[in-house]
């Protein structure tokens, strides 16, 4: 994640620097660290971070379409994300049956998944 989309992210979520490093679970000084890029954003930070943007409350948003339908998947029966209805979170799930495939690590999931239009459509 570049530091620009955290920077978006937490103005999206409305939070100070100091709520969204209680959110995550972080120092102050790590939020701080991440915005001026003087420290890489770990990937668990990451995952939790597009969580909480993607489910926060927002009553005016559309429902979201699941990523079979976007996608017109044709494994989605075997996938995790169809499991478990969650379409739209199947970015936080390891184990997906899309391009990114079962036996790639989180490193590279969240890199095809950060270009995937079912994670950039939530925001």
């Amino acid at each position: 994640m570049s530091r620009e989309t955290f920077i978006k992210l937490r103005a999206k979520l409305g939070k100070t620097q100091k709520a969204l490093a209680e959110l995550l679970g972080v120092s102050l000084k790590a939020v701080q660290s991440y915005e001026q890029g003087w420290r890489s954003i770990p990937f668990h930070v990451e995952r939790q971070l597009y969580f909480l943007a993607a489910n926060q409350r927002n009553s005016g948003q559309p429902k979201r379409k699941d990523c079979w339908a976007i996608k017109r998947c044709e494994h989605k029966k075997e996938c995790p994300a169809w499991e478990f209805q969650a379409g739209h979170l199947c970015w936080f799930l390891s184990g997906t049956r899309c391009e990114c495939a079962t036996a790639k690590g989180w490193k590279e999931k969240m890199t095809v998944c950060r270009e995937c239009e079912v994670l950039t459509s939530l925001f």
